[in-house]
């Protein structure tokens, strides 16, 4: 019988707390499709392509059929992806203003192939044009692949978080916290990192600090974060606003969903909230407290559990599209009743 510490490394449960997939052991598999899906439209619609000849922009990702799934096994990870894309473009010939339209065909990008190997064909709807077909067969192929590496490199960073779990070692040191204050601006946003922070998916997260003062009272601050006209008001979109202990909560056209957890009237609201983007079923967990200050209030977002990776784009979600969209509705408020 070996000796306490000297057996096989692959079942010493003590390198994890919570024993699970010790040492990275054991096969994992995480369908990545729809992750995909979102991923290829993000980096390929929207492409400008521009030379000599004029300029060209491509549009819709008109057809995306196949699949994508990330393997884990003995720690390292394994990658399966297989897809068949069509884009639709359009363009500008510089000399004579023309306009001319076409497709952009991507019959089978997979793992078998490198990137600069995978087949792209440039089409064109019929009559002239031949110099934008020629501008998107040479730069638009090159802009295209490099959306393509754009999206492998996210498949392999972004959306793999948390399949290789951090051992005990590996922890040691992580939890430090950092201060960050924006130079000249109203919000003061502080993150602490924690790697073994873990809300819903286990994965690496971060925690976000961050203070808004409005011009209106607590009350009232406290009404756009729980009347469904309000908060379509400030966000642009329909919503599904249920402002009771798990009530649902969508907004952004589904961009921002989760379900409302704790409610003390005027004071301070605590959400299960998520974005699309993020791994599937994580949610992180934001506590906002609301606090008179005379004629004005302040706001305080806490929110813990945010991806590593969405660590900026969920503070400028907060900063751009809550805190100041809801300033602009308050002005649009107050100049109204003047």
């Amino acid at each position: 019988m070996a000796k306490w510490g000297q057996g096989d490394p692959r079942w010493i449960v003590e390198e994890r707390a919570d024993a699970t997939n010790v040492n990275n052991w054991h096969w994992t598999e995480r369908d990545a499709t729809s992750w995909s899906k979102r991923k290829l439209k993000e980096v390929l619609e929207g492409l400008v392509v521009e030379g000599e000849a004029g300029r060209c922009e491509i549009g819709d990702l008109k057809h995306v059929e196949g699949e994508a799934s990330c393997n884990s096994r003995k720690g390292k990870l394994i990658f399966f992806y297989e897809w068949n894309l069509r884009l639709s473009w359009k363009g500008t010939v510089k000399e004579s203003g023309e306009k001319h339209k076409g497709s952009v065909e991507i019959p089978n990008l997979s793992e078998e192939n490198e990137v600069d190997d995978t087949e792209i064909n440039v089409s064109k709807k019929k009559g002239e044009g031949d110099v934008l077909k020629e501008l998107m067969r040479t730069e638009g192929t090159t802009k295209v692949r490099e959306a393509l590496r754009d999206y492998l490199k996210a498949l392999k960073t972004e959306f793999t978080l948390g399949m290789i779990l951090p051992t005990k070692a590996a922890a040691v040191g992580q939890d430090v916290a950092t201060e960050r204050k924006a130079g000249g601006s109203p919000v003061q946003d502080s993150v602490t990192p924690q790697a073994l922070d873990m809300v819903g998916v286990k994965i690496p997260t971060v925690r976000i600090h961050m203070r808004e003062v409005f011009n209106s009272p607590a009350d009232e601050l406290y009404s756009i974060f729980t009347k469904k006209e309000l908060v379509q008001k400030f966000s642009k979109c329909p919503a599904v606003i249920e402002a009771e202990k798990g009530g649902k909560l969508q907004m952004f056209e589904g961009c921002v969903s989760g379900e409302y957890t704790e409610l003390v009237p005027t004071q301070r609201l605590v959400l299960k909230w998520r974005c699309r983007s993020w791994p599937e079923e994580h949610y992180a967990t934001v506590a906002l407290t609301f606090q008179d200050l005379a004629a004005q209030s302040e706001l305080e977002l806490e929110c813990k559990g945010v991806p590593v990776s969405h660590e900026e784009s969920t503070r400028q979600c907060w900063k751009k599209q809550y805190f100041e969209e809801i300033h602009l509705l308050l002005q649009q408020s107050k100049d109204s009743m003047e």
